[in-house]
């Protein structure tokens, strides 16, 4: 999903010229008064940005960058090519950056592995944010399951910061 608009705000007028008998005349001049403003008003909603989905493609997660491809939208996101990032629901990565044009770009990417990539991504890019640090990115009691599940791990946030040489 890409953040914008779908349009500019312009759309074409129609102006309607009737001849006729005083109701026909009404009529059509009322009608046309309708579509403009309808016309109008769909401009408006049209201009306000917004989240957009692009397409369905398939995700590839590295250490160093996630890669979204479809047969004509695709997306190549570097860990340290992203300016913010943030988890904005279990299966929502969300990030934005400057892309290879200066443009700047934000982009959400929903995924079963969005956490994967926020963690991927922080612990690149952003070793202090504060999701990272708090474990925020991780369900509800994700460390209690894997230990009840006989597969312990180390507190989330103190693997983040070994990582980082800290």
């Amino acid at each position: 999903m890409t953040w914008r608009a779908l349009g500019d705000g312009r759309y074409r007028r129609n102006d309607v010229f009737a001849f006729g008998n005083p109701g026909v005349v009404i009529g059509t001049l009322a009608a046309n008064a309708i579509g403009n403003a309808a016309r109008r008003r769909q401009a408006e909603r049209d201009a306000q940005p917004r989240w957009v989905a692009e397409a369905t493609g398939e995700v590839t997660l590295t250490l160093q960058k996630l890669h979204f491809a479809h047969p004509v939208y695709e997306l190549d996101l570097a860990w340290g090519g992203l300016s913010t990032i943030d988890l904005v629901a279990v299966d929502v990565f969300q990030t934005s950056f400057v892309d290879t044009r200066g443009d700047h770009g934000t982009v959400r990417v929903q995924t079963p592995w969005a956490s994967l990539a926020f963690a991927l991504a922080a612990i690149t890019a952003f070793p202090a944010h504060p999701r990272l640090l708090g474990r925020g990115w991780l369900p509800p009691d994700f460390e209690q399951r894997c230990a009840r599940a006989g597969r312990p791990c180390r507190p989330a946030a103190q693997l983040a910061l070994r990582g980082n040489g800290s």
